[in-house]
This record gives structure tokens, sequence and C-alpha cells, in this order.
């Protein structure tokens, strides 16, 4: 796993060597001892920083080197699958476009599989095959990126990516905003039936007493059709949504 924050994900005791070598201590057949210092080496090399680094501490580093210091533990145990949350939100944009491009390089050295967790909706159409959307807790939409951000089909999928910034102005003229009433439910206490019911402007009155499930509408043919938990889900183009 990359965690959110490279600052308090680090332990501040241990030197690099220690915290990118830690996974070899729980799973010796990985590196054994007279190896480990060689393997805490080779990955500072592949995530992009000098091996020397090995015996300095998490806060001789800048931000964007400390969250590659946590790829390369993340890469220790050569894993088939990371999970990446919100592994740049702490990061400023050009050192996020830097790690970004170093998991894509990754990705394609190792064959490895991300579940990149964001709420940067377009970090997430730059690195994703697949894209999933959440609302309180739960999966409401389910497609390929083409398929999530030009035929968004949940109403809250069109909502979110209705507030994405057009930087063409000509764009925005043509753009219609889905402005979303009432407060946010909380998590602890969901509403009835369908979660996003008392924000949604389709909702009727079996939305309040029946789940929508999870799969795709017998009204979608074609390259649009993709899973969306919605009763009256639909496609609804967002100009600029990219």
């Amino acid at each position: 796993m990359v965690f959110q924050d490279p600052y308090t994900s680090l332990n501040p005791r241990m030197t690099v060597g220690d915290i990118i070598g830690e996974p070899f201590e729980i799973h010796p057949e990985v590196a054994p001892k007279g190896d480990r210092r060689k393997a805490v080496q080779d990955l500072l090399d592949v995530v992009g920083l000098n091996p020397e680094y090995i015996n300095r501490y998490p806060h001789q580093f800048s931000g964007g080197q400390r969250q590659r210091i946590g790829i390369a533990r993340g890469l220790a145990l050569k894993p088939e699958v990371i999970i990446c949350d919100e592994p740049v939100s702490a990061l400023d944009v050009s050192v996020q476009a830097q790690v970004i491009n170093l998991l894509e390089q990754l990705q394609s050295e190792f064959r490895l599989s991300y579940m990149f967790i964001a709420h940067d909706l377009s970090i997430v159409r730059h690195i994703s095959d697949r894209v999933g959307v959440m609302y309180l807790g739960k999966l409401v939409e389910i497609g390929t990126e083409d398929q999530i951000y030009s035929h968004p089909t949940h109403p809250y999928t069109q909502a979110l990516l209705s507030a994405v910034p057009v930087p063409d102005p000509t764009g925005r003229e043509q753009r219609e905003r889905i402005l979303l009433s009432g407060d946010l439910p909380s998590p602890a206490n969901p509403p009835s039936g369908c979660r996003f019911r008392t924000r949604c402007w389709k909702a009727e009155e079996r939305c309040s007493t029946e789940v929508p499930l999870l799969a795709v509408p017998s009204a979608l043919t074609g390259p649009a059709a993709h899973e969306s938990a919605c009763h009256f889900a639909e496609v609804r183009d967002v100009i600029g949504a990219g």
C-alpha cells in the first residue's frame, strides 16, 4: 500500500533503509539478511532516489521524495497489486506529475495493477483503465475510463463531472452545471433505498424503498452500456469533463 500523507506514513525514528527493508523482516524469504542492503538500494534506484540515501531519515527529504520512499516500500515484496490511497493529494502540482509518471513507469516495468483512490477526477482519468464512483461508501457506477467520463449514467457521476473546471471559455458556455440541493447525509446513518435520493433530481417514491442494484441498465446498449446503481440511469454527455 502507498499511503496518502508522505509526512506521517514514514516512521521518523527509522532510517530509509530500515523503512524500506521492514517488509523483509516479516518475509525473510524475499530477501535474506545478507542481501537486504543491496535489495533496499535497488528499490531506491528504481524509484529515482540515490541508493546512498539509505542511512538518511525521513525529515531529510522533500514531500515528493518521501512519497517515492513509500512507493519503494510498497514494491519491496514484489506485489501484483498496489493500493494507492490518495498518493499525490498532499503534494505540489509539479511533484504530483512526477509521481504519477513514476507510477505509470513502474506499472509497465513490473506489470503492476493499481487500485487508485482519489478525488481528483483528472488524475483518475489519466491513470485508470476502469473507474468506480462511490457515494456514501457504496459504488454507484463502474465502467471504462471512456464510459465514465464521456457517457456517465448515474446522476451523482454526472454532477461530479459537471463541476470539473473547463479551461476553454467556449466549452464553459456550452456546458450545463448540475447543482445538487440538500446536505450530505451522515455515512453512519445513510438514507433508505438509494443513498443519493435526498440530493437527486430524478428521485421518486421507488428510490426511498428499493435499493438500486449495480447492474447494466436494460435501456443501455452499445459501447456506452456499463454498470450503474440507479433506477433511472441514462446517458448524459458532459461537455469538457475530461
